[in-house]
């Protein structure tokens, strides 16, 4: 049964499908940029974040580099969504069998990804607490909330990451 598309559907597969920014990941090393800046990034935002939830003064400096770095982030993320064309972002019914089967496997990659990141963290935090002899109280939650976010995040990375070069355009073979 097919579901009809919605103004929303139409207007994010226009969006996604704008090739005004091609040049900012033509190539395989332009999307590899993208998503290490945007990791980087993410990391970034991470480590000042839980500066601030440790910090035990007013690190109110923390927030607002936090605040500037969210822009080139959103930009970062971007240039990947329109790299993967909306592979992820796009409702299922405005993909194709293709672009439908290319994100299970994208799912598939990230879940593997994010089972040893979890299970590093994991041994992580046992180590610590068993070499200090206590449990690492003061960076689970900052630990968790970064391993949430790479959770969140780790698809679009493979995605990214995964994305294949466009064909060139064939000018004289208009059918």
């Amino acid at each position: 049964m097919t579901t009809a598309l919605t103004r929303y559907d139409r207007s994010m597969l226009r969006l996604m499908n704008d090739r005004r920014g091609r040049p900012l990941y033509a190539t395989a090393a332009r999307r590899r940029l993208a998503v290490s800046a945007h990791l980087m990034l993410t990391a970034a935002i991470g480590v000042l974040m839980t500066y601030f939830y440790l910090a035990e003064g007013e690190p109110i400096w923390a927030l607002i580099v936090m605040a500037v770095l969210l822009l080139p982030w959103m930009v970062a993320t971007g240039v990947i969504n329109a790299a993967t064309r909306g592979l992820l972002e796009l409702r299922e019914r405005a993909l194709d069998e293709r672009q439908s089967a290319e994100r299970v496997r994208v799912q598939a990659r990230a879940h593997r990804a994010m089972t040893l990141l979890l299970a590093a963290t994991a041994a992580g935090l046992l180590i610590t607490g068993a070499a200090a002899d206590e449990a690492p109280t003061a960076y689970a939650a900052p630990a968790l909330i970064a391993v949430l976010a790479v959770h969140w995040l780790m698809p679009l990375w493979v995605a990214g990451l995964m994305a294949q070069d466009e064909p060139a355009e064939d000018d004289g073979l208009a059918a």
